[in-house]
């Protein structure tokens, strides 16, 4: 029913996806989006997009996961995979930049710690979406459930995850050695292996990135939220540039969306914490699974 109301509201213009089995095979030829694909853009797919941004960004102040709804809901209204995916990766950039501002202050003192986790983010991030602008779309449709349904298990896992990194958090000591100082280079390594599947998909790379913190020895959370923000932020950046010069991004839709995120992450800061966090989440679980499963039997 979902899919059904999703695609008669919005996106009529979006060309039906073809099933998987009559797709090239080959990496898709992404041709550049031309003046008159976007002034030919009804109001109503932008004003329904927007308004599911505005979700998204409050349920990712609230708890995280606003993609496991965008995701699934453009590939309901008709966008292939890789469209839905970049496009919703670029009008998720603003909300990653205003997150990272929001803890830059997490980050003094730990500048060069910030300066080296960029590094494997930018290379990672890159390099998740080469790998996704190469596969094509039969790929990507096997592929995406799982990603979805792993995503959920992630988000679904969180909270006891962070209540684990909590109790074992010393908000008034910072660890000279880990926190601000060299990262090793494992850390490093998991860092970049992190940013090819934020490239790639992103869904739950954020708890990815503070399991990671976590298991290295990082006791801090507020600094881990810092540095989760901040490589989250270089990761989309150079993938969203990725997928901008692609020609695969819906530019209305994704400028539409961006706008509602930002207003979504206000509208969750200012007062949609009144909102029980556990309602949240139960929501987004249920959607992530159903979406998964879903897209399993698409």
């Amino acid at each position: 029913m979902f899919a059904r109301w999703a695609s008669r509201l919005c996106f009529r213009h979006a060309a039906p996806v073809a099933p998987a089995d009559t797709l090239d095979p080959q990496p898709l030829s992404h041709a550049p989006v031309s003046v008159a694909d976007i002034t030919a853009m009804p109001v109503t797919p932008l004003v329904v997009a927007a308004l599911a941004a505005v979700v998204a960004g409050v349920i990712n102040s609230i708890a995280g996961g606003g993609t496991l709804l965008t995701f699934p809901a453009l590939i309901a209204a008709g966008l292939s995979p890789l469209a839905a995916n970049a496009t919703s990766t670029v009008a998720l950039v603003p909300a990653a930049l205003s997150s990272m501002l929001g803890y830059r202050g997490e980050l003094r003192g730990a500048r060069r710690l910030a300066v080296a986790l960029a590094v494997p983010s930018l290379a990672g991030g890159g390099f998740g979406a080469f790998l996704l602008l190469h596969t094509s779309n039969a790929t990507f449709e096997r592929v995406v459930p799982w990603l979805v349904l792993g995503a959920t298990t992630l988000f679904l896992v969180q909270r006891p995850l962070l209540r684990h990194l909590r109790s074992r958090a010393e908000p008034s000591r910072i660890s000279g050695d880990v926190e601000s100082g060299r990262p090793s280079p494992i850390l490093l390594a998991v860092q970049f292996v992190v940013g090819i599947y934020g490239g790639y998909f992103g869904a739950g790379v954020g708890i990815l990135m503070l399991a990671a913190l976590g298991f290295m020895g990082f006791t801090n959370i507020h600094r881990m939220n810092g540095l989760k923000n901040w490589g989250g932020f270089c990761m989309n950046l150079v993938a969203a540039a990725a997928f901008a010069a692609s020609g695969i991004v819906e530019w209305p839709i994704a400028l539409s969306m961006a706008g509602g995120s930002i207003a979504g992450g206000y509208l969750g800061a200012r007062g949609a914490q009144r909102l029980p966090p556990s309602l949240i989440r139960a929501v987004v679980g249920v959607v992530g699974i159903g979406s998964g499963v879903w897209l399993l039997l698409r």
